[in-house]
């Protein structure tokens, strides 16, 4: 039996599970969940999915295509199973007993990513803070090879629930001060905002989903060396740069931020609200979208889902359609801005490629443009409209 922070070996064979409850975003092909694990130095050997009403209780899958999948990893020589859903403490360890391997869901891989890619004190805090409370509902399972050693009267008080109990304790603990670290982080955030808004900085923060392209758009906007990858989560950690816009003759703030995912874990959210708190201060939200990605709308509402759980839902927005350059001829727009409909309002959209450049002068026209207009509305508030606000 294996404990929840396993340490992967690189190219470890796996076994990718999806099982499709009638959700519209469900992956067939599990392209994410692949991305996913060859992101977390894994090697997915084979992928397998099936379909179902409600999860089975006990093994999620139910014991025929539980057998199928143990079947299927020994074929390829798989060393662990990963499914694309979260597992409850029970199903996973019933699946490592009944497939006979070390089985992990969606949420331990996102969290793994994330304790890999930190790079800041406080990414790092926040990492381990999720890590901890993902571990405490798995307390049971880490120590089922004591469960029938149990002892005292009514065969209660036994070595493993013992060891629980101080797990429970010492994970609490650490939880504790985790939370206390973060507050501090927290609040020296909130002193560097407070200094810009005695500046009256502009602040843009980039969002969207992982892999869309932000970092790439925000070196090419701002001339830095923030780190950029095809992959999913290269960013974690907030980088803020000034953009110089000539076309207003003024400087805005622009915070690259960590991207967003469907079903990421709430403990992740939580975790990463410091983080996330420059989206939720921002003046304005550049939502980019992979234009090159046939689900782009769903990835999109997993974003606006996010956006709402942290409060930043009713910031302005551009939408960023970016990576033109992969887009085939038939599918280029025939302009490069427009507006899209979004929850019923339009939403200004620019088309960019952030590799080639191709669109960048339109989207900086158009946020010297925001940029100017707020500025004239400042300039022509009069005391009263100020009392009003």
């Amino acid at each position: 039996m294996t404990d929840t922070s396993r340490s992967a070996t690189a190219s470890a064979p796996v076994v990718l599970v999806g099982v499709d409850f009638g959700l519209p975003h469900f992956d067939q092909e599990l392209e994410e969940l692949g991305l996913l694990a060859q992101t977390a130095g894994l090697n997915p050997v084979a992928r397998i999915t099936c379909k179902r009403k409600v999860p089975d209780a006990a093994l999620f899958v139910g014991s025929g295509k539980a057998d199928e999948i143990r079947m299927l990893a020994q074929m390829h020589g798989a060393k662990e199973v990963l499914f694309d859903q979260a597992l409850s403490p029970a199903q996973q360890r019933n699946l490592e007993r009944a497939l006979e391997m070390p089985v992990n869901d969606r949420t331990l891989l996102i969290l793994e990513i994330f304790a890999q890619r930190a790079r800041s004190h406080e990414g790092k805090l926040q990492v381990e803070l999720a890590r901890l409370q993902y571990v405490a509902t798995r307390l049971v399972r880490r120590w089922t090879h004591l469960e029938r050693q149990a002892g005292g009267i009514g065969g209660r008080g036994g070595p493993g629930e013992k060891q629980i109990e101080l797990d429970r304790r010492m994970i609490a603990d650490a939880i504790k001060r985790t939370k206390e670290r973060l507050q501090k982080v927290k609040k020296q955030r909130a002193t560097q905002r407070r200094q810009r808004e005695r500046r009256d900085v502009f602040n843009i923060s980039l969002v969207g989903y992982t892999n869309a392209g932000k970092s790439t758009l925000f070196n090419a906007l701002v001339k830095a060396r923030a780190y950029a990858a095809d992959q999913l989560f290269a960013t974690l950690d907030t980088t803020t740069r000034q953009l110089y816009l000539t076309e207003a003759g003024a400087s805005v703030s622009l915070s690259d931020t960590v991207g967003f995912i469907r079903d990421l874990p709430h403990g992740l959210v939580d975790a990463f609200q410091a983080t996330l708190q420059e989206a939720v201060d921002a003046d304005l939200l550049l939502h980019v979208v992979d234009a090159s990605n046939a689900t782009f709308p769903e990835q999109m509402d997993q974003v606006h889902k996010v956006l709402a759980e942290i409060g930043a839902q009713d910031i302005p927005q551009v939408l960023v359609f970016n990576k033109l350059d992969a887009l085939e001829p038939g599918q280029r727009p025939a302009v490069l801005q427009d507006s899209y409909e979004v929850d019923g309002v339009a939403v200004p959209r620019v088309f960019v490629s952030a590799r080639s450049g191709e669109g960048l002068p339109a989207l900086r026209q158009l946020l010297a443009d925001i940029l100017l207009a707020r500025q004239e509305g400042a300039a022509d508030m009069t005391p009263d409209d100020d009392a009003n606000l």
